[in-house]
């Protein structure tokens, strides 16, 4: 009986905390935005030196209560998942860990309380929060666009990283010590900039070998820049269109399946059924 009433007590939970479909769960999640927010303004806020030597226990006090809340929000997730492991190793479920870790650690860290501005990341639940389900389906097929990308965007880096290592070694040579080309990591990171079209500015070469070296890298960097780009556009056209809600798996935490299904499409565990 016990053990019934505790798996009750699970399912509820599940439900208000991991599902938005719902009207408590959808309560539930807008009132987690408004603190989010609130947490993250009060955070920007205590970084002002004149508020933060007025206000400077007031922004503690505000900085602790939310930590609290968003710990015992923590463990409850863990508390009322299927597969607890599985949450707190989960995308979201490591930036919930790190959105309380901070404060904890600025009691050791001095400045490290202002690295709570990570909760941010946890708006990215406010599509499933407004039913903006295109949101959801649009944001799946971009990952499997960017999945599909990886091999041949790692390719295409091994290929930049290469030459920028030995574009950096014939300006190091080239130029030597008296343009600032002091080491070969140093002219690599001078290819780096020239090639990303950034130019700071900070080392330039001097000799005209070294300007026409530099010319050429330049005009590599606009074509460079696009390639990424082309590949996730191409991936993005093969991706096919999606028709997701914002329901969450219990087994592996995906997000986003369809209207009427019955098991997760990425690890095949029953879903829930969604309680009130």
């Amino acid at each position: 009986m016990a053990s019934q009433r505790n798996d009750s007590l699970k399912h509820k939970l599940y439900s208000i905390i991991f599902e938005a479909e719902t009207p408590s769960g959808r309560t539930f999640d807008i009132i987690l935005l408004i603190m989010i927010v609130a947490s993250v303004v009060v955070v920007s806020l205590e970084s002002v030196v004149s508020l933060r030597r007025e206000y400077l226990h007031v922004f503690q006090a505000l900085e602790w209560t939310f930590t609290i809340l968003f710990t015992i929000e923590y463990f409850l997730r863990i508390y009322s998942s299927e597969r607890p492991l599985r949450y707190i190793f989960s995308f979201f479920g490591i930036i919930d860990f790190l959105a309380i870790i901070p404060t904890y650690m600025s009691l050791f860290v001095i400045g490290s309380q202002y690295l709570l501005v990570i909760r941010v990341f946890r708006l990215l639940r406010v599509a499933r929060i407004f039913r903006l389900t295109n949101f959801v389906n649009e944001g799946q097929v971009l990952t499997k666009a960017l999945r599909a990308s990886l091999t041949k965007i790692s390719v295409f880096l091994g290929v930049v990283l290469m030459l920028v290592v030995v574009m950096g070694a014939l300006m190091y040579v080239v130029e030597g010590r008296a343009s600032g080309f002091t080491s070969i990591p140093m002219s690599i990171y001078w290819a780096i900039v020239t090639l990303t079209t950034v130019g700071f500015g900070d080392i330039t070469p001097a000799t005209p070998l070294g300007k026409l070296l530099a010319s050429c890298l330049m005009i590599m960097g606009y074509g460079i820049i696009a390639v990424p780009t082309g590949i996730v556009s191409v991936e993005l056209s093969r991706a096919d269109k999606l028709d997701a809600t914002s329901r969450v798996c219990p087994n592996c935490h995906k997000e986003g399946h369809s209207s009427d299904a019955r098991y997760c499409d990425n690890c095949g565990f029953p879903l829930r059924r969604l309680a009130e």
